[in-house]
């Protein structure tokens, strides 16, 4: 099915895969929070056309659930609030699932939608990545393995030391993977509605003012909303249970796990061999859904159902590769690619970079001084230093009532951000 019949705004209840009685039991939330309401602003809450609202309205109406009240001064449209059975029903379907947001869309739904907007379905070329990193300093054997990698649809691994710029680089491959992607406010499997939009990680691409314009010219199903592609990335907090739906006993339903808000997107495990989860079984977890582009989740109730695994996987670290995993699982992976230290070329080219995009005035002769530390202490070029080191500088010169940065103030930086 193509990508504008996925997100075509359905008109009636035939068109919606969901059941009655979810759909009903919502009606009834929304009315037990909102009190009296008109359609529009139950067409508003739900994401569903006019025609069904009034649809479900007129069930519940007939089984004595809902009131209509005349129009008032503020709007000509009727209004709706529920009766004592109603009431009572709302209450009922609290009990069954805490969940009051927009109406979710089928797993059958789901499925389609990632597949129609895959990460895979886009070849990155040496021009675009070299587009996408134009203000970024890169070395050539970096983009040419990133690009075939992004490419491969497998799971990579990128490794070196702290502050080589692993983390950084990897964000910001998510700008080649092509448009934005309409996601769900939230998913049903069986009975059971499951969270899925986050908005911390799930970024729309229209303002508020933008949306209404947006929703009209597209018709497009409001109960998906179009965001940048998203990038997820998990630290050393990362646990088994936080890669499994998230049931809440207090709100009642359930929360998506970062890879399953991730898909169409990247996720970044960074700092691979720190998680809080011993690394051989965070590693096997992914094995699966590597091979598969699947991966199975598991209901309260036990029910165990896959789930899209359609995402570029970077496992980022700092430690050897074989300290890590054995040769079987990193043979999976396809892609190890290893981040070094840079040339003194490359660090001149990022110093540059940074005092120009924050305007930083400098004492004559401060790299200089800088590269004569370097060579003293041994220290090998990483690229984030020159951003750090500037950064603590200013912070000095502003302290001391300085519009310019001094090797004084720089040498303050030196031994501030530097251990010996």
């Amino acid at each position: 099915m193509s990508l504008l019949a996925l997100i075509k705004q359905p008109r009636t209840l035939n068109e919606i895969d969901l059941d009655n009685e979810l759909l009903l039991d919502l009606v009834l939330k929304h009315l037990y929070d909102g009190g009296v309401m008109n359609t529009s602003q139950l067409v508003e809450r739900l994401g569903l056309a006019g025609g069904i609202v009034e649809s479900l309205l007129d069930l519940l109406r007939n089984d004595f659930k809902v009131e209509v009240l005349a129009a008032n001064h503020s709007s000509n449209q009727l209004r709706y609030q529920l009766t004592i059975i109603g009431q009572v029903e709302a209450r009922n379907a609290y009990l069954r699932s805490g969940y009051s947001g927009r109406v979710p869309i089928s797993l059958t739904h789901y499925r389609a939608l990632v597949e129609a907007q895959s990460v895979f379905n886009n070849s990155v070329t040496r021009e675009q990545l070299q587009s996408v990193f134009s203000d970024v300093v890169l070395e050539d054997a970096i983009v040419n393995q990133l690009g075939p990698a992004l490419n491969s649809g497998r799971a990579i691994m990128v490794y070196g030391p702290a502050g080589s710029g692993k983390t950084f680089i990897c964000q910001h491959l998510v700008a080649c993977l092509g448009e934005p992607v309409h996601l769900p406010y939230a998913l049903v499997v069986g009975r059971e509605i499951i969270q899925f939009f986050d908005p911390v990680l799930h970024i729309p691409v229209y303002s508020l003012v933008e949306k209404a314009d947006y929703q009209f010219v597209n018709q497009t199903d409001q109960r998906l909303i179009l965001c940048k592609r998203p990038i997820a990335i998990s630290g050393g907090e990362l646990t088994m249970d936080s890669l499994e739906l998230s049931y809440d006993s207090v709100t009642r339903f359930s929360q998506a796990p970062i890879q399953l808000k991730a898909n169409n997107g990247i996720y970044i495990v960074d700092d691979m061999g720190r998680q809080r989860a011993p690394t051989v079984d965070l590693l096997n977890r992914w094995i699966v859904p590597m091979a598969e582009h699947l991966d199975y989740l598991t209901l309260g109730s036990g029910q165990h159902f896959p789930v899209p695994f359609n995402i570029i996987l970077i496992f980022s670290t700092n430690i050897n590769p074989y300290d890590l995993a054995d040769a079987a699982f990193l043979r999976r992976l396809g892609y190890k690619i290893k981040f070094t230290s840079i040339t003194k070329e490359a660090y001149q080219q990022l110093w540059g970079i940074i005092c120009l995009s924050r305007s930083l005035k400098l004492e004559d002769g401060l790299l200089e001084q800088v590269f004569e530390w370097y060579e003293n202490t041994k220290r090998p070029f990483y690229p984030c230093q020159p951003l750090d080191l500037l950064s603590i500088g200013h912070d000095f010169a502003i302290f001391n009532h300085k519009d310019y940065l001094s090797k004084v103030d720089m040498k303050l930086a030196w031994n501030t951000y530097f251990i010996d």
